[in-house]
């Protein structure tokens, strides 16, 4: 009898309700919220993906979509309805010509270290440009490379890929793609011509990123 008891209090709850913790957990959080940490956060015995796929299935065509992000989960508005939430209000941050070469560099070659941004771009990377897309939050540390002086990688960071719709970097536009929508010039920009990957700015200013405020 008490060895009944035992196994009672360690039975998972029924899926349909680890579907509404899992529900109410994502909706509680602003940040994207791996299946270890629900798992961490559920009764023993819980399965967060099981339920994740339930949840998924549940709002497939709804107003608001289960989204994963890198390794990581969260409610987003669908992609369809996003202009609705857009205020009319634009915010305008510049990026130099360097910061957006150097971003699309990570983004297409992570995990990079500076040394090889350096040889991709064919000049140098300043610090600040570095710096500039650590505060945006856009790229972070990678791991240390396994070579002399372990250098350290950069990589794109689950911000970058949120702010972009983005499920990981493979998912980010290929070349004809990007030259088709006009974010590419055909020619490819000096000290490039073993890698195409880097965006071009034809008039020298610089370029500008709108981000829309969500209400």
């Amino acid at each position: 009898m008490a060895a009944a008891e035992n196994d009672s209090l360690f039975e998972a709850p029924p899926m349909a309700e680890q579907e509404r913790m899992v529900e109410a957990i994502l909706f509680a959080t602003a940040e994207p919220v791996t299946v270890k940490e629900l798992a961490g956060r559920m009764p023993h015995g819980s399965d967060p993906s099981e339920a994740m796929v339930h949840l998924r299935k549940r709002y497939a065509g709804r107003g608001v979509a289960l989204t994963k992000i890198d390794n990581a989960w969260a409610f987003r508005t669908a992609p369809d309805l996003g202009f609705l939430m857009q205020k009319e209000t634009v915010e305008v941050r510049k990026l130099s010509r360097a910061a957006i070469e150097t971003l699309a560099i990570i983004a297409y070659h992570q995990p990079v270290t500076r040394a090889e941004i350096e040889e991709i771009r064919g000049v140098s990377v300043s610090r600040g440009t570095i710096d500039q897309l650590i505060e945006m939050e856009w790229i972070r540390f990678g791991r240390r490379r396994m070579s002399p002086g372990r250098p350290v990688t950069f990589v794109v960071t689950e911000a970058f890929l949120d702010h972009f719709g983005l499920e990981n970097a493979r998912d980010l536009p290929g070349l004809q793609e990007l030259r088709s929508a006009g974010l590419l010039d055909n020619r490819p920009p000096p000290g490039t011509a073993q890698l195409n990957d880097e965006m071009e700015d034809t008039d020298g200013d610089d370029d500008q990123v709108e981000m829309f405020e969500d209400e």
